[in-house]
């Protein structure tokens, strides 16, 4: 089969799968070591909570800008495989010197690089997981991708916290987590060696004729273009995740209870996602997009009136479920729209474009949330989001 051509009805890939284990190794890897790095930087490495923002901004703003770029060369050069190993294999050797680092510059360039691994990674794989996938099932396809990914932020932040449990919470233990987490990380370059194959053109395309880039923007189809605007629209109401867990803290709830509903979210994303990937392929992709949209402004509502532990748990399932229609679906719904030679900057650039709105929109939440208190700033997201539902319904095909 040549690359530029769509995979028959029939069986979704073992590509599909073994990029899900692939996935599956670093996210227990990643989720070992990014929830509890904030405090490793800021209590044993002594930076301020404004280097701290520096770092983590820096990290997912580079991601987000890479991503477009990845996603065009892999179109332009055919070598998608070639990309996924070198991101993963990028962000795999940063975590290395993250393990080793005794000063926070030396942690701010090590978790840059292994974001722009990321960045490089995301857009060519999601390319091959669409073109290893039959059309009628690829929302499915992504479900399951999305679901082995977040089975790995459940077992990822369990190791450590088993670790702490066992050897306290010293600056050795959290070394310690830092250097077993390498392991799952270089587990999945393997994986991905050995098991993950793409099909691949007879025949080269002359570099001549290849699409320059902003050529290649610009040939989008119109539905796309429309598609993106609405999905800039609505993550300008996407805030970070952290916001849900400092109103957690807000409402006095203990430290290790909201290490708990970080595991019923992720719990509950892991197992919508693949039932959230087949309703679309059922159903169609703009219904459940919109209703997600929908499911989103409900979740930041009830945000705004919960008073209990067992109401933010039953919160944190329903945001669970909406990401995991956000992950799968949206990824399924642009693969269908743009043409497979074009797929890798078509995802590249949603993934920028929306990537980059999450920015202003936590910015604006915590400015609104410091002058009128949180529920102004869940109201606001909420209406924001109805808005970007009403955008996908009457606007989008």
């Amino acid at each position: 089969m040549m690359a530029n051509e769509e995979k028959p009805t029939g069986k979704i890939g073992a590509s599909v799968f073994a990029l899900g284990i692939v996935s599956f190794l670093t996210d227990v890897s990643s989720e070992m070591i990014f929830p509890i790095l904030p405090v490793f930087i800021t209590t044993f490495l002594g930076a301020s909570t404004v280097i701290l923002g520096l770092i983590e901004g820096t990290a997912d703003s580079i991601a987000s800008i890479v991503e477009i770029f990845s996603g065009y060369w892999a179109d332009r050069t055919g070598n998608r495989k070639q990309l996924v190993e070198l991101g993963y294999g990028l962000s795999s050797f940063m975590k290395i010197f993250i393990a080793i680092a005794n000063s926070w510059p030396f942690i701010f360039v090590a978790r840059a690089l292994e974001r722009v691994g990321k960045g490089i990674r995301t857009s060519p794989r999601d390319a091959i997981i669409a073109s290893d996938s039959p059309p009628d099932q690829r929302g499915k396809a992504f479900g399951i991708h999305r679901a082995m990914d977040t089975a790995g932020a459940v077992v990822g932040p369990t190791l450590a916290l088993i670790i702490f449990i066992l050897i306290g919470q010293s600056e050795s233990a959290y070394r310690t987590v830092f250097f077993l987490a390498i392991i799952p990380a270089f587990l999945s370059v393997a994986v991905l060696y050995l098991f993950v194959r793409e099909p691949k053109p007879e025949t080269a395309v002359a570099p001549k004729t290849r699409t320059p880039f902003w050529q290649a923007l610009r040939e989008m189809p119109p539905e796309y273009m429309v598609y993106l605007k609405v999905s800039i629209l609505f993550s300008l109401s996407y805030f970070s995740f952290a916001f849900f867990i400092v109103r957690a803290s807000d409402l006095k709830i203990a430290e290790d209870s909201i290490i708990i509903l970080y595991l019923i979210y992720n719990i509950a994303y892991a197992l919508a996602s693949i039932p959230a990937g087949m309703l679309s392929d059922k159903i169609g992709r703009k219904g459940v997009i919109a209703g997600s949209f929908v499911l989103y402004a409900l979740v930041c509502l009830g945000f705004t009136l919960a008073g209990s532990y067992l109401q933010l748990a039953g919160l944190f399932i329903i945001y669970g479920v909406f990401v995991a229609i956000d992950d799968s679906v949206n990824k399924a719904y642009i693969t269908d729209i743009a043409k497979e030679e074009k797929r890798g900057i078509a995802l590249g650039a949603y993934n920028t474009a929306v990537g980059v709105a999450y920015l202003p929109a936590s910015i604006v939440a915590g400015a609104i949330w410091a002058a009128f208190g949180a529920p102004a700033a869940f109201i606001s997201a909420a209406f924001i989001a109805l808005l970007g539902a009403i955008g996908m319904a009457l606007f989008c095909r």
